[in-house]
Parts: structure tokens; C-alpha cells; sequence
């Protein structure tokens, strides 16, 4: 698909979530060469369940050809824990879930009102992803959000 992408192109796959770590049949050199051509734009974590054919994780990759904001960055977003389960084995999108990621994405790549949020997006450096070995699974990259605190002390709860 990458091939036939117009010299100002840009695309979106699907994929399963292996294809963001896996360093089999030589996946690991390919993830280090689409970053080292600055191709990958943008990686969202898809939450499980999302699909019918298919209860595992999946990610989206955004690859554009030229970029002229952001350079060397990618934009990692993670709504793995978003939606909710619309039955009791498939899980759905809300419209919100589905405007905020949208809108994570445009704001980012207008640099209009975009700020990292721990726990849920960060745009990346390409020298923070070759620390991490050219893997691009968003939880590295975001973290894990701030945890409310119910008031309950630990032991209790334990």
C-alpha cells in the first residue's frame, strides 16, 4: 500500500497489535526503517473486543509521505481503554471517544491546542523510539494515567 501512496499521500491500516513489538520475519527492521524515513505519523491503540471477526487488540498506523509539521515525531495515542461493551463480547466506540481521538490527531498536526496527556497520547522524538528499540507500542510512550484516589487505604481494600 505504502508503494502506491502519491508522493503527498498519506494512509491508515489496520493491524493487529503484534505488528507494533514483533521482531519475527523481520518485522523490527521493517518498524526501524518506516521511522528512520520519518513515514509513521501516528500509531492509535485500539481497545479488544472492537472487531467481530476477532477479539484481540488491533492498532491504527498512520503513514504519510511528506510531513511538513513534526518532523521526526510520532504521535502515539492510546484508547485501548475506551468505548464500551455493547454486549457481552463485542465492545463499541462512543461518538466522544471517537471525536477525542480525532481531534487529538488534527490538533497535533495543526499545533492548535494539542498537549500531551499522560496516560493517553504523547508525541515522540524519533531519538525516544530508537531508545525503545523502534517498538511503538503507546503504553511506552504515554504511561499510565494518574489513578483516583477513592479515600480507601490500600490494606483495606486488600
Amino acid at each position: 500500500m505504502l508503494y502506491h501512496l502519491a508522493p503527498h499521500g498519506v494512509m491508515a491500516t489496520v493491524l493487529a497489535n503484534g505488528s507494533l513489538s514483533s521482531n519475527t520475519s523481520g518485522e523490527g527492521e521493517i518498524r526501524k526503517r518506516l521511522i528512520e524515513a520519518d513515514l509513521i505519523e501516528c500509531i492509535v491503540a485500539l481497545p479488544k473486543q472492537l472487531f467481530f471477526n476477532t477479539g484481540i487488540p488491533a492498532c491504527i498506523w498512520f503513514l504519510r509521505r511528506e510531513r511538513n509539521t513534526h518532523k521526526q515525531e510520532t504521535l502515539f495515542i492510546d484508547a485501548s481503554e475506551m468505548g464500551f461493551m455493547k454486549d457481552r463480547v463485542h465492545r463499541e466506540l462512543s461518538e466522544e471517544d471517537i471525536q477525542k481521538i480525532t481531534q487529538t490527531y488534527h490538533n497535533w498536526r495543526k499545533n492548535e491546542d494539542y498537549e500531551d496527556e499522560k496516560g493517553y497520547c504523547k508525541s515522540a522524538p524519533r531519538a525516544e523510539i530508537e531508545k525503545h528499540g523502534f517498538v511503538l507500542t503507546p503504553g511506552r510512550y504515554v504511561g499510565i494515567g494518574d489513578v483516583e484516589d477513592d479515600g480507601i487505604p490500600f490494606e483495606e481494600k486488600m
